[in-house]
């Protein structure tokens, strides 16, 4: 049994029509859809009866295939339909049930944990020579300039690194790494520029992270989603807080026909298995990313960011970066340096379905986006 948030992201009516609800079901069901939506995949078919009736006894409802009732059927898919309160209550109810029902409401539970979280800005400086925006490359004087512009223009955390992880990318040795951003992270501590803001670390070498974190650092940002057991060793021994992300393959290869069964759910498997890990380590402070660009298709990455509100479950923030990437020219083909009208629609809908921090080249235009988005959103004025 499988569960994915849906609230406010698939059609409804074509949604119940594919799970083979009844005609008459879906009138009285579709206009429900501004409530809590849950899909559940294989679900038994004991279960699906008694969690209708259960749904139906607090006011909630269960669509699911017109003839469950008959159990021809071992398993069924089902639509969840019910406010938060309804839910808590069926969470309570479901505590004592057999068939996959405890599991279900443990499942639930967890969907009603979500926060609302304080949105910031995450400035990106890169001290290569390869990486894909060659606006964002910075080295020396130069870099601490920039840092200094990105903290005046109201970064709330800028992200350092040395190492391209762009599509095609190569590796390169730790000792080259360090040296490229040893002499940024000195003239950082020497000025104590990490007392004006957080500043993050993009790496995954636990030598170069820990230099960091020595130095001033709070956050480490690993694209491999702590694959690592020695950077969680180091993220845990600085009581730093670190950036789980997902990315399918190596940089080199992540963009060759990347291929998942269920990418909300393989994905949610992951996430589950990391946060545990790191929880293991004695890691407390924990942000998600669901790596846009990284080993995903186009389609991969659409439906990544209308599915956020499913990982809200976690409890955690949720980092989105899309700036500039190339699923922009998907979609209208512009070159890179004229990609920020699609990166802030891509980053103000992000914020809009759950993610808190956005990590992006131009600071200045998200600030000035973001803080207009924020007050037209803000209902707090219509008493």
């Amino acid at each position: 049994m499988e569960i994915i948030n849906i609230k406010n992201i698939v059609n409804l009516r074509k949604l119940l029509e594919k799970i083979d609800v009844s005609v008459e079901g879906i009138d009285i069901l579709e206009p429900k859809s501004t409530k809590e939506l849950f899909y559940i995949k294989n679900l038994r078919t004991p279960a699906a009866n008694i969690l209708k009736q259960d749904c139906l006894s607090i006011g909630a409802d269960l669509a699911v295939p017109k003839n469950t009732i008959m159990g021809q059927s071992e398993k069924v898919d089902a639509v969840l339909i019910a406010t938060s309160s309804q839910l808590k209550k069926l969470t309570t109810k479901e505590k004592a049930q057999r068939f996959g029902l405890k599991e279900l409401a443990m499942e639930l539970k967890e969907h009603l944990k979500r926060e609302t979280f304080e949105t910031k800005i995450m400035g990106i400086i890169n001290a290569n020579d390869d990486s894909f925006f060659d606006k964002s490359r910075f080295m020396g004087d130069e870099a601490i300039k920039k840092i200094k512009q990105m903290i005046d223009d109201g970064a709330d955390m800028i992200d350092i690194g040395g190492v391209s992880s762009r599509p095609g990318s190569l590796p390169i040795s730790v000792t080259e790494e360090l040296q490229r951003v040893k002499p940024i992270i000195d003239e950082i501590y020497e000025q104590k520029l990490f007392e004006k803001t957080l500043l993050s670390i993009d790496s995954f070498q636990p030598n170069v992270i820990e230099y960091a974190l020595q130095r001033g650092f709070k956050i480490v940002n690993d694209i491999t989603g702590l694959s690592d057991n020695k950077v969680c060793e180091v993220v845990a021994k600085y009581d730093a807080t670190v950036v789980i992300m997902h990315k399918q393959g190596e940089s080199e290869n992540m963009q060759k026909n990347p291929t998942y069964e269920n990418l909300i759910l393989e994905i949610d498997d992951f996430f589950k298995k990391r946060i545990a890990k790191a929880q293991d380590y004695g890691i407390k402070n924990i942000i998600l990313d669901v790596g846009i660009g990284f080993g995903k298709t186009l389609e991969h990455n659409l439906k990544l960011l209308n599915f956020l509100p499913h990982f809200q479950k976690f409890g955690y923030e949720i980092l989105i970066g899309a700036s500039r990437k190339s699923m922009i020219d998907e979609i209208v083909k512009t070159p890179i340096d004229q990609r920020l009208a699609g990166t802030l629609a891509i980053h103000l809908n992000s914020i809009n379905r759950g993610a808190s921090i956005v990590r992006c080249h131009d600071v200045k235009e998200h600030f000035q986006a973001i803080k207009v988005f924020e007050k037209i959103n803000n209902k707090t004025f219509l008493n």
